[in-house]
């Protein structure tokens, strides 16, 4: 491929560059002598990256090693890459943050559920590496073997949970057979309701998955009984599944900023719809996340909209300081029409791979960034991409994605609203669904010339999602073609306003006890209801808890509200007590309480003095009723003496 070092040079000016034709062969000495130096190092070669490795040795400072071949240079477009080139390395050398792992362990005890000799085979070869148990769904037509190697035993499982190493399965007519079987399984009386635990479960029923997103279960396998292959595949992976093993904690959450519910009242529940794993439940007031569940979709973290769940591989600040260094490079290369492909490794970079070497490859427009899983890519990405100087963002998914990606359509459809707000013509966002690499290569090919900004922007951020999301509206805002105040957004948008029917609003301020990020205030000197869009995270906690029912959320981005004081809502006179003069209400509100009951209830007649306490504030009451020996019980109308059965007989009979 050709090394347009030029370029490159002008899209890294702070960067020592060396090139060479053979790095990993005859000139393995200059990379020797590199590599003993200090220093950050990157390698522009990933298929000798363990050859680097190795004779780089215990170096200080870890090597970072990118892939310009694939993704640039083998490509009919190769000569015009060294932009591209120069975006892939430097977004290479912002270094990857550090991420929590989680262990799972299992002790090989595996439960092969299914419903013929298929399983049985199964347990045969497993039984030397695993704590092997068969429970076939029916045990008609199997053959009661002359040494029992391991158990086998009938059941249906009804619902499982859990996780590898910890599978909890609730199994119904469980029966197992007597050792006295003959030439037929003779079985002890079925039970139901029994729990079975296990550390891997090996489905080969044919049935249902257990699981949803069965794919994203660790420890569970799932094989189609009539392909051989598949159970083989499935057979040679259930057998290493023996020891302690780690994995990414996918998800940082904070519980102290989840806005699920207050006071037993829901609000957000966006993280809950999305998961495709049914990793996340309601913990009281927030939710938990179970991470040995967790399969890092990233759903969560993108929907989430006050920043309570943060993806962490990488946090999403790491993430768009590299598509910064990506574009500014690419731009001052001499790139332009930036094309960002968003892609996971699984199945993005083979997929890309195949088009570089059997296709024309990438268009050296399309710059690929790879990421754990497309769904975990959110609204700030997106949006600070844009402001960068992106003209169009795409997202390679499967034909057939392992989970339903719900969440990544939503979060295009609001950036799509943003950017139609701003001005931004043409087809900005899509997803490419396929599993065909000529298909990939024409659909970049098909995107075409879109405008981008005039001139990017180079803001450089830190901090959570929703700190990164305002500055990048604020820069995008601010550079756009058309730029307008307000734009509406679909529902589900993590920001907006709300509207409030004053006419019905009695200022009781539930709303402001139960809002999670202080969008909704009051004043402590006068009854006043005041709203700050900025802070606002369309919760719908205010709008569930008003008992008036009358707030509405109004999803959509004022870009006049980071700058915007709070917005009075609602004011008015407050009750001063008529014995002391402290405000203590609402005027309107006891006005009105006074009216409903003054002489039209027992405790209240017209004109008496008792009507006044309730233009009292809470002490005062207190006193006057202490004063004037307030007799709570006087006025109170004779009770009505109790019916027996004598008198309804009586009436029946008609001597009353």
């Amino acid at each position: 491929m050709r090394l347009d070092v030029a370029a490159i040079r002008r899209g890294c000016p702070n960067c020592e560059l060396k090139s060479f034709r053979h790095l990993c062969g005859a000139e393995l000495d200059h990379f020797r002598n590199i590599a003993a130096a200090e220093g950050m190092l990157t390698v522009a070669c990933t298929q000798q990256a363990a050859q680097f490795s190795d004779e780089a040795g215990e170096r200080p400072d870890a090597i970072s090693f990118v892939n310009i071949r694939e993704t640039a240079g083998w490509s009919r477009e190769g000569a015009r890459t060294g932009p591209k080139m120069a975006g892939l390395l430097a977004s290479a050398s912002i270094p990857a943050a550090d991420y929590p792992l989680v262990t799972l362990s299992s002790e090989g005890v595996i439960l092969i559920y299914g419903r013929d000799e298929a399983a049985i085979e199964a347990g045969r070869l497993l039984a030397d590496h695993l704590d092997v148990t068969v429970m076939l769904k029916q045990l008609d037509d199997a053959v009661p073997p002359a040494a029992t190697v391991f158990p086998i035993v009938k059941g249906t499982i009804r619902s499982a949970k859990g996780h590898f190493g910890a599978f909890e399965l609730a199994i119904d007519d469980y029966a197992r057979p007597r050792p006295s079987s003959r030439d037929r399984f003779v079985l002890d009386p079925p039970r139901s309701g029994v729990t079975s635990h296990c550390d891997i479960v090996l489905d080969l029923s044919g049935d249902l998955p257990l699981f949803a997103a069965h794919d994203l279960r660790d420890g569970y396998l799932r094989a189609d009984p009539k392909d051989p292959a598949a159970v083989l595949r499935a057979v040679l992976t259930a057998r290493d599944l023996v020891g302690s093993f780690d994995k990414p904690r996918y998800v940082d959450f904070a519980p102290a900023l989840c806005a699920h519910s207050r006071s037993k009242r829901t609000g957000c529940h966006r993280c809950l719809d999305l998961c495709p794993t049914g990793a996340i439940t309601p913990d009281g007031d927030h939710v938990a996340i179970d991470p040995n569940i967790c399969a890092g979709c990233g759903q969560c973290a993108a929907a989430c909209p006050t920043g309570a769940a943060s993806y962490a591989l990488p946090p999403p600040d790491t993430q768009l300081q590299k598509i910064r260094a990506m574009l500014l490079a690419y731009r001052e290369a001499g790139g332009a029409d930036a094309v960002l492909l968003f892609h996971d490794g699984s199945h993005g970079t083979p997929l890309i791979e195949a088009l570089a070497r059997h296709g024309d490859g990438l268009p050296a427009n399309a710059l690929p960034f790879a990421v754990n899983e497309v769904t975990q890519v959110g609204l700030e990405a997106i949006v600070g991409a844009f402001a960068y100087g992106v003209s169009a963002v795409r997202f390679l998914l499967r034909a057939k994605p392992h989970h339903d990606v719900t969440g990544l359509a939503q979060t295009i459809a609001m950036a799509e609203a943003i950017l139609g707000g701003l001005g931004f013509a043409g087809r900005r966002l899509a997803t490419i669904e396929t599993d065909d690499p000529d298909a990939l290569g024409e659909h970049l090919t098909d995107i075409g010339t879109l405008a981008a900004v005039a001139t990017p922007a180079t803001f450089k951020t830190v901090g959570k999602r929703r700190d990164l999301l305002r500055f990048a509206l604020g820069e995008l805002h601010r550079l756009a073609p058309q730029p307008i105040d307000v734009i509406a957004l679909p529902q589900g948008a993590p920001v907006g306003a709300i509207t409030v029917d004053t006419d019905g609003c009695t200022l009781c301020l539930s709303c402001v006890s139960a809002c999670p990020t202080g969008a909704l205030r009051d004043d402590p000197e006068r009854p006043v209801l005041k709203f700050i869009e900025d802070a606002c995270v369309q919760c719908g906690l205010c709008q569930s808890t008003c008992p008036e029912k009358v707030i509405s959320l109004k999803p959509q981005i004022d870009f006049r509200a980071a700058r915007a004081p709070a917005a009075i809502i609602k004011e008015e006179e407050p009750a001063l007590c008529v014995r002391c003069g402290t405000p203590f209400g609402v005027k309107s509100t006891i006005d009105r309480i006074a009216a409903k009951l003054e002489g039209r209830h027992w405790m209240y007649p017209a004109g008496d003095k008792r009507v006044e306490a309730l233009r009292m504030c809470a002490d005062c009451r207190v006193i006057v009723m202490s004063e004037q020996q307030f007799d709570p019980f006087k006025g109170v109308p004779e009770r009505t003496p109790p019916r027996t059965t004598d008198d309804y007989l009586r009436q029946r009979n008609g001597k009353d």
